[in-house]
């Protein structure tokens, strides 16, 4: 522990005499010793000094009482004042000017050497340094225990907490991964942020709430929450690839009823209860945050799986009906990607049991989210949707089959056969209308769908022939990732 001039002035082989005005405080930690015998040594000094001076040029009043200033605007913690050299005794004028500016002054006698003092508060920091640098050791290996010991972070977070004295929080995606504060929590001013580094760019924060105390121990912790947090990441994700692997079979229709079962079982998905599909679908360059990302609180039960094929990217959540109002929860899992700049639609599925109505949920959710709002809630099945949910039904196949031709096409002259068919029958088969949307003439559009009938052997004009592509394009839109 730092000493004091009261400490040092408590040592009897220094004879140390306190001269200044009871009232001026000696408890201040000395935090190293300067000896001097400049007039002013102000730039030598940064602070918390004890400054020892014979005086050798403070002969005169005004002298002595620069010294004083100059001490004080230094901010050393006071001055002992060796006699027997130049002066016999402390000077008044110095005294007299140290109490004015509660400056401590004490009498450093002839036979005490101002070696011995700096000796003994140089020995008192060293072993201060050494006691601290023990106890961050002890305090590593605890924090490194509570880790590894089964704990995990929570752990890790409470033994940090109670060694710095305040309450914690991680927040990771922009969410709240763990925190040792039951309550509400306090403005962000009050806390004090730490960032942690994980390799990825999930903006993972430490706050600790003001005041706390820290003595080395938060800069240790630190690599560990940072190394801990990436691994539950890869954990997250490897997790969300295997459910997602599951759910991509059942949504096709690979699996038997009792295999299909079973496997939901295993991602703790009782097929028995109704369940609810919640899908978001984002572009490459998100994904890989979406697939990472934490999930709001109301949200922690849910089982999430991420399947990534052909272009789409979808992230799913499974929660059992009974877990509350689906488009609350919806709209949590929107707050929560916006917060991470992920600006996808959530789109929901309905209620149903079983590993069938899983898919129909899905095909419910996917259709849903096409509806342009941040939260779409289901509506009612469509039949293309109906239909891609039947294993009985080979829609994907009658889709490449019609449309197959048409891509080939636009893909080899340039074409736009298939958008030129997506507004014709968007817009109800009106040859104007589709003409003024394009910016084509009547009869460039009326050429493109002569060689949609020729090359498909549907004709647009056709009412049945007409559903067939109508259908064709919504599977398009709409199939699952093989």
């Amino acid at each position: 522990m730092a000493l004091s001039l009261a400490d040092l002035m408590g040592v009897p082989a220094l004879n140390l005499k306190n001269m200044g005005s009871s009232r001026t405080p000696l408890t201040v930690p000395i935090d190293w010793v300067a000896v001097t015998e400049l007039e002013n040594p102000q730039a030598f000094l940064s602070g918390g000094e004890l400054v020892l001076t014979t005086g050798a040029r403070q002969s005169t009043a005004d002298a002595q009482r620069s010294f004083v200033r100059q001490i004080r605007r230094a901010g050393a913690v006071g001055i002992g004042f060796g006699i027997g050299f130049e002066h016999d005794a402390v000077p008044p004028a110095l005294i007299a000017e140290a109490n004015r500016w509660a400056v401590p002054i004490v009498e450093v006698p002839y036979s005490t050497p101002f070696i011995a003092i700096g000796k003994l508060v140089a020995d008192a920091r060293s072993a201060d340094h050494y006691a601290k640098l023990e106890r961050l050791l002890r305090e590593h290996q605890v924090l490194a225990r509570a880790l590894l010991a089964g704990g995990g972070l929570p752990a890790l977070l409470r033994k940090l907490a109670s060694m710095v004295g305040s309450e914690l929080t991680i927040t990771q995606y922009g969410g709240e991964v763990f925190s040792t504060s039951s309550g509400a929590h306090s403005p962000p001013e009050d806390w004090h942020a730490v960032a942690l580094s994980t390799g990825k760019r999930d903006a993972s924060t430490l706050w600790l709430r003001k005041p706390f105390h820290d003595d080395g121990i938060v800069d240790y912790a630190r690599g560990l929450i940072s190394i801990e947090l990436n691994n539950l990441i890869q954990r997250r994700q490897t997790a969300r690839q295997m459910a997602g692997a599951v759910i991509s079979d059942i949504v096709r229709g690979t699996l038997s009823a009792v295999d299909a079962s079973a496997r939901l079982e295993s991602l703790t998905i009782n097929p028995g209860t109704k369940n609810i599909v919640l899908l978001v679908s984002a572009e490459e360059e998100k994904f890989a945050t979406l697939a990472t990302m934490t999930l709001p609180t109301e949200l922690e039960t849910a089982v999430a799986a991420v399947m990534a094929a052909e272009g789409r990217n979808e992230l799913l959540l499974v929660i059992p009906a009974q877990l509350g109002d689906p488009a609350v929860l919806g709209r949590a899992l929107s707050r929560q990607m916006h917060d991470v700049g992920i600006t996808a639609a959530v789109g929901i599925g309905g209620a149903y049991s079983q590993a069938n109505g899983l898919r129909w949920s899905y095909f419910e959710a996917r259709e849903a989210a096409t509806r342009g709002l941040d939260v779409n809630v289901p509506e009612r099945l469509s039949l293309t949707s109906l239909l891609l949910a039947s294993e009985d039904v080979p829609m994907a196949d009658m889709a490449a089959e019609a449309l197959g031709p048409l891509l080939a096409f636009d893909s080899a002259h340039g074409a736009e056969l298939v958008e030129t068919l997506e507004s014709y029958l968007r817009l109800n088969g009106s040859v104007a209308s589709v003409a003024e949307a394009l910016t084509l003439h009547r009869n460039t559009v009326r050429y493109r769908l002569t060689q949609i009938a020729e090359l498909t052997g549907y004709d647009p004009a056709v009412t049945s022939d007409r559903v067939q592509l109508w259908l064709a394009l919504a599977v398009r839109r709409l199939s699952p990732p093989a």
